[in-house]
């Protein structure tokens, strides 16, 4: 007995489930997306000038005549930002001592320019910096002068905080499973937001930088947490409601989080904003459930059994002794045979590659995955440094999201995953490698690639986990999600270069979308298929170039010939069946007919 069918009982998707999902899940993800991007703008580098300390007296209200006279020009026309002219400067205060202010607004150093600018020696900046406080009051790099020599020091944050984050999906990932869903998510989210609050009490960058991979620790395991709970509450033909909603809600969270920054310019005061609101989610510590399908698992039968007789209440199913007696001898059926699959065998991550077609199916998938991690956060780390108003960027990247994911929901009923992943990644990858030909409307083209890397990064997830059989379903999905979490420690290196070629880091994480999304077109398409339980099941579904009516392969492994068959005869396209159990080498099960999704002709597999 499977516990969808304990859920059909007391109502797969009520207004329990309902309530549950809006009032506390849908909240439960403003903290990974504040605490995921709020970096950016506490490390955010303004423009900066070098002071001098001799012209400090006019720098507040000529800043102008103070940086031509002090700041020489770089290739681009603007003002060097790291280094100075070495002048004699009393001599020129001497100068401006004896002018009056309209001659002074008039003149920008015109005059003073004819002092043989030409022949002064340009050296670094040596006494400071000055920085431009229009956009934001403080950062971190105004601080602690986290810039020039020193500006790869925002980089490492960053870095640092994607190895948090790596660490972290391991580690809390197996807490998840031993603790239970509701103790460690408000764990997660009391050291998060503990980290988060201490850190704008730091008082030097490596005390920052530790406190900043303690929350990087955090991130995903705190949003995964509550979308694991809402996808064991409810049946599984509202699976897909759920991961589209979750994301709905992390966009709102991006949109949610450019508005706290634009009220909040001071770095300790955005650090304390978008950590201590979110005490508020405690409050829900009584309304959110314990996952029941996590409680039967761990053989915690009488508290499941209270939870759902609250759930069906809720949803309207009446609650009587005979619905009581059938509940509880379906939860025994479920224990049983889950505890009799559990001391069968034991599987690990090497037995994703033992087969051929697994392996192919587990590389294929890793790598779709790396490139979608990479590219969306590469892009939501990108979107200040597009120019213009950076918040307003920030804010263009997570609206865009929205509409996306409301065309994706009814899409995935009717096309598919696999051409759509395929169709989103392509064109997402298409836009960012566009922009190296069409500078002029770069934001543009960001935000088409933001929706496509959008689309595809709900996709995959809902596709991996239809062709992972279910013995190794979840040591797959996390298998691929850990690999995939190296991308955020690698993408604010190939950002940090594009410092000198502004499309650089563009171009490449288009290029890695290309990549992903012609390889997307290897795996099977999984839309009304029946799951693969079994190792044996998921060999047996074929990848999709082999999907060919006159390809036959031998059952040797070790010397596979390919050869044609053309005494295949066709079947009706009105009996054409899905993709069920063959025949494999590590099978004695009957043959079933599997159908090419070309011609509609009977194939056979590797």
């Amino acid at each position: 007995m499977d516990f969808d069918e304990v859920l059909r009982e007391v109502g797969s998707f009520g207004l329990y489930q309902k309530f549950i999902i809006c009032s506390v899940l849908l909240p439960a993800a403003l903290p990974c997306a504040f605490h995921a991007y709020s970096q950016l703008f506490i490390a955010a580098t303004p423009q900066h000038w070098c002071r001098v300390p001799e012209l400090e007296p006019w720098n507040q209200d000529y800043a102008q005549l103070v940086k031509n006279l002090s700041i020489p020009r770089n290739r681009h026309g603007g003002f060097s930002e790291c280094s100075m002219y070495a002048r004699n400067y009393s001599d020129i205060v001497r100068y401006l001592e004896y002018r009056p202010p309209p001659d002074l607004m008039r003149q920008q150093a015109e005059d003073l320019l004819k002092l043989q600018p030409d022949t002064a020696h340009v050296v670094p900046c040596q006494h400071g910096w000055h920085y431009d406080r229009s956009i934001y009051s403080s950062t971190v790099v105004q601080e602690w002068n986290l810039v020039c020599d020193s500006s790869f020091l925002v980089t490492l944050a960053l870095v640092v905080f994607g190895v948090g984050g790596l660490l972290g999906n391991y580690v809390f990932g197996y807490l998840v499973d031993l603790w239970g869903r509701r103790p460690s998510f408000y764990a997660y989210l009391l050291l998060e937001i503990t980290a988060c609050a201490a850190s704008a009490f730091a008082w030097n960058y490596y005390t920052w930088l530790g406190l900043r991979f303690v929350v990087g620790l955090t991130v995903p395991a705190i949003l995964a947490s509550p979308y694991v709970l809402a996808i064991e509450l409810v049946g599984p033909d509202k699976r897909v409601f759920c991961t589209i909603v979750s994301n709905i809600a992390y966009s709102l969270g991006l949109v949610v989080l450019a508005g706290v920054i634009y009220v909040v310019r001071d770095w300790r005061e955005l650090s304390l904003a978008v950590s201590m609101p979110l005490l508020m989610l405690f409050s829900c510590f009584f309304l959110l459930p314990e996952s029941p399908r996590w409680l039967m698992a761990v053989g915690k039968t009488r508290r499941a059994m209270k939870i759902l007789k609250v759930m069906a209440r809720v949803n309207g199913v009446r609650v009587n002794r005979d619905f009581v007696e059938r509940l509880q001898r379906k939860l025994a059926s479920t224990k049983a045979a889950e505890t009799e699959a559990a001391s069968s065998v034991h599987y690990g991550i090497l037995d994703l590659f033992r087969g051929q077609n697994m392996r192919r199916k587990t590389l294929i998938i890793t790598l779709i995955w790396f490139a979608n991690t990479s590219v969306y956060v590469g892009l939501s780390y990108y979107a200040p440094a597009l120019g213009g108003d950076e918040i307003w960027n920030f804010f263009l990247a997570g609206a865009v999201e929205l509409p996306t994911y409301l065309l994706l929901w009814p899409g995935l009923s009717y096309f598919g995953r696999r051409w759509i992943l395929f169709i989103s990644m392509l064109v997402g990858g298409v836009a960012c490698v566009a922009t190296f030909l069409y500078p002029s409307i770069t934001l543009l083209l960001y935000c088409v690639g933001k929706m496509g890397i959008s689309s595809s990064f709900v996709v995959l997830p809902l596709l991996a986990s239809e062709l992972y059989p279910t013995v190794v379903r979840g040591l797959g999905m996390s298998f691929s999600s850990v690999v995939a979490m190296v991308g955020p420690i690698v993408i604010p290196m190939i950002n940090h270069m594009g410092q000198q070629m502004l499309v650089l880091p563009l171009i490449v994480m288009g290029t890695l979308l290309i990549l992903g999304g012609f390889a997307s077109l290897l795996l099977p398409e999984t839309r009304n298929r029946n799951l693969p339980q079994t190792l044996d099941e998921g060999e047996a579904v074929p990848l999709s170039f082999l999907l060919c009516c006159c390809v036959e392969s031998d059952r040797n492994q070790k010397t596979p010939q390919i050869r044609v068959n053309p005494q295949r005869k066709p079947i009706s396209e009105k009996g054409t069946p899905v993709l069920h159990r063959v025949d494999t080498p590590i099978s004695n099960r009957a043959a079933c007919k599997v159908v090419c999704g070309i011609c509609k002709k009977e194939i056979r597999t590797l």
